[in-house]
């Protein structure tokens, strides 16, 4: 793994994302290497190798992460940041040790290394930590995201935040067809997830490695995902799902003709 070390000129960067006022990226780049990952288009501009095999850390993020900007901050966009360079480097952790505490931080992670600094989110005036899941076991794990943590250790990262006091929320993503259990998830959590937030997979920015695994290795995923007829079907079933497990969501984050959202009521 490459650790190329950076400085940055900020920190703060405004975000598409709708909802987020501005992403924070103390890293860039990740190494848990999925597969399906959209923030790969960031290797066009990176001459560092391939996704997966090398990790940005701009070191000076904790002093550039004083400032107070106003909106909801999400770490990270581009990078996990509880990935295992941070267990060494703590630049995460440095970040929100200067942070001004007033700033209203989102985080998301797939690593029960954030764990680690439930006693810094307890500062926050308003914070909220997620957890992607997505049920993927065996081989599904290995053919697509095969070096990250498993499923057991983030659902239990996601009780100790619950019982800590923090408020969390799983981030079910990517839902594949035939390969998400999404009700499985549900029954496995909901007794200590504030809200879920749904994502169909985003097959078109997985790009065309990840398409041709997709279609030989589960050819009914790939077919549901590729024809439009079956496509909306599987969405329509999916709200279904939603709505019958009663559960509380922002909804359904889908990529078919763009990047769209779907409320479930």
């Amino acid at each position: 793994m490459k650790v190329i070390k950076t400085r940055a000129k900020n920190i703060y960067t405004k975000s598409r994302i709708p909802g987020v006022e501005y992403a924070i990226n103390q890293y860039v780049g990740c190494q848990f290497a999925c597969k399906y990952c959209y923030a790969k288009f960031i290797c066009k501009w990176k001459p560092y190798g391939e996704w997966g095999t090398w990790v940005e850390a701009k070191i000076n993020a904790p002093e550039l992460a004083r400032k107070r900007v106003y909106g909801e901050i999400m770490m990270s966009s581009i990078s996990d940041p509880y990935q295992p360079v941070e267990k060494e480097l703590k630049l995460t952790r440095r970040t929100l040790e200067a942070m001004n505490k007033r700033n209203e931080l989102s985080i998301l992670t797939k690593s029960p290394l954030v764990i680690r600094d439930i006693d810094l989110f307890k500062l926050f005036n308003e914070i909220e930590v997620g957890l992607t899941v997505n049920s993927f076991e065996r081989r599904e794990k290995h053919l697509i995201e095969p070096l990250t943590p498993s499923q057991k250790l983030r659902i239990d990262a996601l009780k100790k935040l619950k019982d800590e006091g923090i408020k969390n929320y799983a981030f079910v993503s990517p839902i594949i067809p035939e390969l998400t259990d999404i009700e499985a998830i549900v029954k496995e959590t909901r007794g200590f997830v504030d809200y879920y937030f749904f994502e169909v997979l985003n097959l078109a920015a997985a790009g065309g490695e990840f398409r041709e695994m997709l279609k030989n290795a589960f050819p009914e995923s790939y077919r549901i995902m590729v024809n439009e007829e079956k496509f909306w079907k599987f969405v329509k079933e999916l709200m279904g799902i939603i709505k019958e497990l009663n559960i509380k969501t922002e909804g359904i984050e889908i990529h078919k003709r763009g990047w769209e959202f779907i409320e479930v009521k």
